[in-house]
């Protein structure tokens, strides 16, 4: 087994930042006591589950990429579809023992869903529009909501699941909008993206509806929590930017808007989660 196409095949910085995401989670639900142990469990099954979904990805869309990525392990032949079963089994097992491992229920009922969503996803559901939309983007929120429940912190009454509702929110626009530079290649592969099936400014309606939600959550606890000045002033930040995302993609809603507001977006999320972190202390 080639040990380079076996580490690309998992691309470790995105599954890096799911398990850092699960560490955040840890961290904002304000745990009455920190353990380095279940800090660490949390990273590894956020980690692994992100590796298995990477896998399997891969291999049910490798005839995609022969065409493509034609340099990607599998389609290269670096790596054979068996080797990549076996891959995704181990780290999938890896990620399940890990967060059985933390003693918790929900943790474990959370991680299974999470490792079901991503394999669901790969195997059909990218091909739904909107569903698919919101699994990708669930994949942001849940490993907030793993680090919270690990910790054995505040998780209701805490800014944790506003940030993952933010998040989601926030997500399905992007994909939404990423979705509309997309539509010949999508619609030659079977591909219904909402902007495939119903044009590129119905679908610039609805990402700008989904940003403008994203705003919404974020304001939330400004009226159903007690929280720091920091989130006070600083939620304005993401705010504006989530507003002139919708306005943009309105604005323009074509391939080369779509394409400016998908990278933007990554900079409306980062600043929204900057801002949540600084409120939880």
């Amino acid at each position: 087994m080639d040990l380079r196409a076996s580490l690309a095949i998992l691309r470790p910085i995105n599954c890096a930042m799911i398990g850092f995401a699960v560490i955040i989670g840890y961290f904002v639900s304000k745990p009455s006591s920190v353990s380095p142990v279940q800090i660490t469990l949390g990273f590894v099954t956020g980690f692994a589950i992100c590796a298995f979904s990477m896998v399997a990805n891969d291999y049910y869309d490798i005839e995609v990429d022969r065409v493509n990525q034609p340099t990607r392990p599998l389609p290269s032949g670096a790596l054979s579809l068996k080797e990549a079963r076996g891959i995704a089994l181990f780290v999938l097992a890896v990620g399940l023992v890990t967060a059985v491992r933390s003693f918790d229920y929900l943790a474990v009922a959370i991680a299974g869903l999470y490792a079901l969503l991503a394999w669901i996803y790969d195997y059909r559901a990218k091909k739904y529009g909107i569903l698919g939309n919101l699994i990708v983007a669930s994949s942001l929120a849940i490993p907030f909501v793993y680090g919270g429940v690990v910790s054995g912190g505040n998780v209701l009454g805490s800014l944790l699941l506003f940030m993952a509702l933010t998040s989601l929110l926030a997500g399905v626009g992007r994909e939404v909008v990423k979705a509309m530079a997309d539509v010949p290649g999508d619609q030659k592969r079977g591909i219904r993206s909402y902007a495939a099936v119903h044009g590129l400014k119905s679908a610039s309606a609805v990402g700008a509806l989904f940003f403008l939600a994203a705003v919404v959550a974020s304001d939330l606890p400004l009226f159903l929590l007690k929280v720091n000045l920091l989130y006070e002033f600083g939620v304005l930040l993401p705010d504006a930017a989530f507003l002139y995302l919708a306005y943009s993609i309105l604005r323009h809603a074509d391939a080369q808007g779509a394409l400016k507001v998908k990278r933007t977006a990554l900079m409306g999320m980062l600043l929204g989660l900057i801002v949540f972190i600084g409120g939880a202390f």
